[in-house]
């Protein structure tokens, strides 16, 4: 075990901030680590990610000090502890709607006496002859808020022990809403804002989407979890050389 940057974060009363993007391999988190995010997300839920390579990515993300922080596709205590068992420090799991939901995640994710995540140790306790007794205080456990329904339960969401942060998703709120595409629509940020609201208001971890519309807004409510896409950054530096380019291209 290598302890969580980003539960340190949180545990602190601080603001931690995780990076993701398009491209999730040792390589890329080999590059992005001396920037100083405090995790990486790998996408496995709508990425390409192998089962083979999550062990490689995740000891990328030890050498850096960042939490691997990985999104698997469902709510299955199997995927649960397989992910889990090959050396992710963070999980995130989709379209958690119900309190009953949340449970089967918190349950899946920890070991006993607090959950029923199934006794394997993995390359995370090499070495570690008190693995077990660690494990559940060093796992960061994600929810994302997706769904209309998730917000209607979302009283009894907040009930659940075991769940480290509730991320509101917009993305696929504003599909629930009715707005495809418009995540930045009115009606699903003021969703968003009351849900970050009532998650604060209850004791527990808000997360949400970064970027420059939302990120100063979201701090002030009191959310603590973000991700951020590195994707636009490059599309903008590559935006503004070519624009250079050309200009300098139509002076000769």
């Amino acid at each position: 075990m290598r302890g969580n940057s980003v539960l340190e974060k949180i545990r602190a009363g601080k603001v931690a901030h995780i990076v993701g993007g398009h491209s999730y391999t040792a390589d890329t988190i080999d590059f992005m680590g001396p920037l100083g995010f405090d995790g990486f997300w790998i996408e496995g839920e709508h990425g390409s990610i192998s089962f083979d390579r999550v062990g490689d990515v995740a000891r990328a993300c030890d050498l850096w000090n960042m939490a691997s922080v990985m999104r698997i596709h469902a709510n299955e205590p199997g995927l649960i502890g397989r992910t889990l068992d090959l050396g992710v420090s963070g999980l995130v799991v989709p379209h958690v709607s119900t309190g009953e939901e949340a449970r089967k995640v918190a349950e899946a994710s920890r070991f006993a006496p607090v959950g029923l995540r199934g006794i394997y140790a993995g390359r995370r306790s090499y070495g570690d002859t008190h693995f077990f007794e660690k494990a559940n205080d060093e796992i960061l456990v994600i929810v994302l808020i997706e769904e209309l329904e998730a917000v209607r339960n979302l009283d009894y969401m907040l009930a659940v022990e075991g769940i480290d942060v509730f991320f509101v998703a917009p993305g696929d709120l504003a599909q629930t809403m009715g707005y495809v595409g418009q995540m930045y629509h009115p009606e699903v940020q003021h969703v968003v804002t009351e849900a970050i609201k009532r998650i604060v208001a209850a004791g527990r971890t808000a997360g949400s989407l970064a970027n420059e519309k939302t990120l100063e807004a979201h701090i002030g409510l009191g959310a603590k979890v973000f991700l951020t896409v590195y994707d636009p950054w490059i599309k903008t530096g590559a935006k503004a050389y070519l624009d250079m380019a050309r200009e300098i291209e139509s002076k000769g």
